[in-house]
Parts: structure tokens; C-alpha cells; sequence
């Protein structure tokens, strides 16, 4: 495209020459071709002319990579708005962290003391969601099981290989520690269970991508996807077409499926294939059923998808319900927690798709 631009441009020129040199008015024919050049031109250097700008920065928060993608505003104002979404990603890692020093682990260690705890307003208003989101779950989505989590050794950067002694299991099981328990009022955390302890690493990602879309907004960021980890939301478009994501396959490399994310829609992933250690050949992940005390073995990976007001909250912590409870009642308990987009990869490698979602997976 670029030759035929310079090529327009010089027969314009030697037109315009060879009229000057014959010292006449162009007739009716000149004019109408000088102006099919003309449109010829303009046309040229709109289709060699660069796309708009694609801006992209990718850091480590979560304990995963983190991808913001802007396109189509200047680069300072997309640097600058990608700057603060990643801010606030670091003050929810530290404010949330489950087993280093962080807001939530010294609530952690209050509870476990038997006495109450004075928290920020933010942190008593995530903490009340994700309750109302564990009860909506029926306890299968449960933040309070983290001294579980922390038994399986997957509060560790690297989860550690080992299996807990069954009575230490059965300990936890029995103390069935639930985010009901916890008693939250005028930004005060009390709890007459001892054994809850707080884990929102399956909340926190989702709550960053409501967060980030509000931050690019506020920014004037019109068009965005954020990625963290798989949990992904889109902000507008990517110019004339959606965005367009990959499902993580949960065994080979590669996509399962590709999918379009319209604005506003998010997807949430829970699978087996991010945290997790084999012994004698058995796989063991960080989502735990907390009725069992023991990693979720029914599914290999389950994704979902929102649209709308939390989209990237309820998209993250509504894939760990049908994630844990398996593939014999997927579309039941899909249905009751109002997931009406889902794709499932079940232990036997069998795919199973909900039908307003099928019609959009490649």
C-alpha cells in the first residue's frame, strides 16, 4: 500500500505541471479526474495509515501474571491509566495476602484468638459479599476453609508435596468453619468459630477486574481487556471487533476454545492444572471441597462467563461451586446460582457446555 500512496501523489503532481506550463483553466474532464485522483489518494493514505495505538503492560500480582491491554487511547493517558489499575492491584495483594503479613492475616490470627477485630470499611464490605456469595453457593464457594488450604500446603509460593494426616483432615472437617459464622458490623469482625480463616484467593481476582474496569473508566479508557491469570474482563472493543480470548485446555498446551467478550463480560476460571502436586500419580489442587476436607477430583477445569454490574466477581467465585460439586449435577446447580454461561472439562476429559454459551465458542 505504501507504493501506491507515493504513486498517486506524483501523477497528481505531473498534472498539476503540465496544466501550469499550457497556461489554461482545466475543462470539465481535468477537473473530474483531479478529483477521482484526489479520492484515490486520501483513500491510499487512510489504508497505509498506523492502527490505532495498542498499549500493554503485564506484571506478577496474585501469584500470577497480570495483563492490561488498552487500545485506541494515547499512549500517556493509557500509561498512565494502566499504571493506577496496577496500583491497585498491589494494595489488594497486600491488603488480601492469606499467609504473609496483610490486613487479612492479622484478622486471621485475632479470630483464631477468640476476639474481634477492627477492619477498614473496604475490607468489611468485601468480606460481606463474599459471605452472601458463600451462602448463595451453599458453602461449596468458602473463603473461611483457608486453614484447610493452609493444611494442604498451598499457602506456600510453591505448593508443597504432601499429603495431611487424615485426623488432622477430619479435625477440619468437623469444625466446619463457614463464612456465616462471621459476624460483620460497624466494621467490626467477630466469630464464635475459632477455625475460621480466611483465604479470598478465590474472590480477590475477580473483585481487581471490577475494580480495574472502574479505575480505566475514570481514566477515560474506552476500550480494555485485563487478564489475571484467566480471570478476564473486556472494556469495549478492540476496534470494529470484540475481544477475543483462548480457554486454557486443562491438559495440552494450548486453547480449548476461543470465545468473543463483549463489553462489560467477564470470564472466571477454576481448574486443576495451576496449583497442584502429584503423588504416585494422583493430582492434588488447591480447590478444596470443603465437605470432604480433600481436593475437588469431579472436574478438571470449569469456566464461566458474566456480563453486567460485579461481572468479574460473580464470573470468579461462582466457577468454584461447579468446579467443586462435580459434573452429576453441573446444570442444576448452574442454574440455581443464576450461571447461565459455562464450559466444563469434567476428570474424564468429557466437555460439557451450556447451551446459551455454545453458539459462541470456536
Amino acid at each position: 500500500m505504501a507504493g501506491t500512496g507515493l504513486e498517486t501523489v506524483r501523477a497528481v503532481r505531473l498534472f498539476d505541471c503540465a496544466q501550469a506550463g499550457m497556461n489554461m483553466s482545466p475543462s470539465p474532464y481535468i477537473r473530474l479526474a483531479r478529483h477521482a485522483l484526489w479520492l484515490l489518494l486520501v483513500w491510499a493514505l487512510a489504508a497505509c495509515s498506523p492502527p490505532p495505538p495498542l498499549h500493554q503492560q503485564q506484571s506478577y500480582v496474585f501469584g500470577t501474571l497480570v495483563d492490561v491491554t488498552v487500545y485506541g487511547a494515547p499512549e500517556a493517558q493509557a500509561r498512565e491509566a494502566t499504571a493506577a489499575v496496577l496500583a491497585r492491584f498491589d494494595a489488594l495483594h497486600r491488603e488480601l495476602h492469606a499467609w504473609q503479613p496483610s490486613a487479612l492475616s492479622r484478622l486471621n490470627a485475632t479470630l483464631a484468638r477468640g476476639e474481634s477485630a477492627a477492619v477498614t470499611p473496604e475490607l468489611a464490605a468485601m468480606l460481606h459479599d463474599a459471605r452472601e456469595l458463600s451462602i448463595r453457593s451453599q458453602h461449596l464457594f468458602n473463603p473461611a476453609i483457608g486453614g484447610l488450604v493452609a493444611l494442604w500446603g498451598f499457602h506456600a509460593d510453591v505448593p508443597q508435596r504432601r499429603v495431611p494426616d487424615p485426623a488432622a483432615i477430619a479435625g477440619w472437617v468437623k469444625a466446619r468453619p463457614r463464612m456465616s459464622d462471621l459476624v460483620i458490623a460497624n466494621n467490626t469482625v467477630t466469630t464464635s468459630n475459632r477455625a475460621v480463616q480466611l483465604d479470598l484467593g478465590g474472590y480477590a481476582k475477580g473483585r481487581a477486574l471490577d475494580d480495574a474496569v472502574a479505575i480505566l473508566k475514570a481514566h477515560g479508557i474506552a476500550n480494555a481487556l485485563v487478564n489475571i491469570g484467566g480471570n478476564v474482563i473486556a472494556l469495549g472493543a478492540h476496534g470494529e471487533r470484540p475481544w477475543r480470548v483462548g480457554i486454557q485446555h486443562p491438559r495440552e498446551p494450548g486453547t480449548l476454545a476461543t470465545l468473543d467478550l463483549h463489553d462489560g463480560e467477564a470470564i472466571g476460571t477454576s481448574g486443576d492444572y495451576q496449583r497442584y502436586f502429584e503423588i504416585g500419580g494422583r493430582r492434588y489442587s488447591h480447590l478444596i471441597d470443603p465437605r470432604t476436607g480433600r481436593p475437588a477430583t469431579g472436574m478438571q477445569a470449569v469456566t464461566v462467563l458474566f456480563g453486567g454490574a460485579r461481572a468479574g466477581t460473580l464470573s470468579d467465585a461462582l466457577s468454584k461451586p461447579l468446579f467443586i460439586d462435580g459434573p452429576a449435577h453441573l446444570a442444576e446447580n448452574a442454574a440455581r446460582l443464576g450461571v447461565r454461561n459455562y464450559l466444563a472439562v469434567d476428570a474424564a476429559g468429557k466437555t460439557h457446555v451450556s447451551p446459551d454459551l455454545a453458539p459462541r465458542l470456536r
